[in-house]
């Protein structure tokens, strides 16, 4: 799990092997090796232990009641098409532009499925980010082409098309992705600063709450949870509390978005960006932190998990 100070050791770890050539190439062998056992141990199981570790107490896949419980349950038992169209970075654009309307999409810049295209002469000359459409590895920030070192960042993204983030969180939306790069506009603040992002934790197509993170590069990372009518949540879920903010002025507009975005699922989180007045959309997930973040209270964790009703999945 996380702490207050910042990552632990097999963040840490993780970071290295997914973002140093040296780390990749160092690791790797031993990645596989991971990956292998992975592939032959069931689902249930590995969950299950996954679970205990984090949360340090055993999961009830019979009668969930946390929410992270049923985030768990969840990942074993709702497994859809649409989930994986819509989990994949590239495709989903299709689906908020059905749902919503194009002009709430990032600016795509560019795609390819080869690595080797990611020169100079095919990109912007400053700000875009780079990033894979079928795991959660981040991505690569660039405000002047000119001070990027391409080779390495084609070496990086070789490795990441070849990863299946299936296998190291069992979330089973990423399983069948066709990997791909996506290169979209980066959004920034006046100052050039990145935006936080509005993180709609929607339960059965109603927003219940929203998520704030602040400084997220650095380890003095802080969130707040808003309620619908922007009331601070007493509960701190993985993280202290931070600044206090302002309900956006769009902020109904936003959850009217979250809602329509949600409504064909039991539980996702619709993550937006508000930069110069304008809304833009980030990405759907469907299992925050993979079920394993801890609340500062129990409590918390509980009073979430009676707001979502899962009775409508069959196992």
């Amino acid at each position: 799990m996380y702490n207050q100070e910042g990552k632990t050791l097999r963040n840490r770890i993780s970071d290295i092997y997914r973002h140093t050539v040296v780390g990749n190439f160092i690791m790797r062998p031993f990645y596989k090796l991971y990956i292998f056992g992975l592939r032959i141990v069931p689902d249930k199981l590995i969950i299950k232990r996954s679970f205990k570790k984090h949360m340090g107490y055993n999961l009830n896949l019979d009668n969930p009641q946390t929410l992270n419980e049923k985030i768990n349950w969840l990942k074993l038992y709702d497994r859809k098409d649409l989930h994986t169209k819509v989990a994949d970075k590239y495709k989903v654009r299709d689906y908020v532009e059905n749902q919503i309307g194009r002009k709430y999409l990032i600016p795509l810049l560019y795609h390819t499925k080869n690595p080797k295209d990611l020169r100079p002469e095919n990109l912007p000359d400053s700000n875009f980010i780079i990033k894979t459409n079928h795991d959660s590895s981040g991505g690569v920030i660039v405000r002047n082409t000119s001070e990027i070192d391409w080779v390495s960042t084609r070496k990086r993204f070789k490795h990441l098309l070849k990863e299946n983030h299936y296998y190291s969180s069992i979330e089973w939306q990423y399983k069948n992705i066709e990997p791909r790069i996506v290169v979209e506009k980066l959004l920034t603040y006046e100052d050039g600063s990145i935006p936080e992002d509005y993180k709609c934790h929607c339960f059965n197509g109603k927003l219940v709450f929203v998520m704030i993170d602040f400084d997220r590069h650095t380890d003095k990372r802080t969130r707040n949870l808003y309620d619908p009518n922007w009331n601070l949540i007493p509960c701190n879920w993985g993280r202290p509390y931070g600044k206090e903010v302002k309900k956006p002025s769009n902020f109904e507009e936003m959850k009217l978005l979250a809602e329509t975005l949600s409504k064909d699922f039991t539980y996702v989180r619709v993550d937006f960006y508000l930069v110069r007045g304008a809304i833009y959309f980030g990405e759907l997930t469907f299992h925050h932190a993979s079920g394993f973040q801890k609340f500062y209270t129990h409590e918390c964790d509980f009073k979430f998990g009676q707001l979502l009703n899962i009775k409508n999945n069959d196992i």
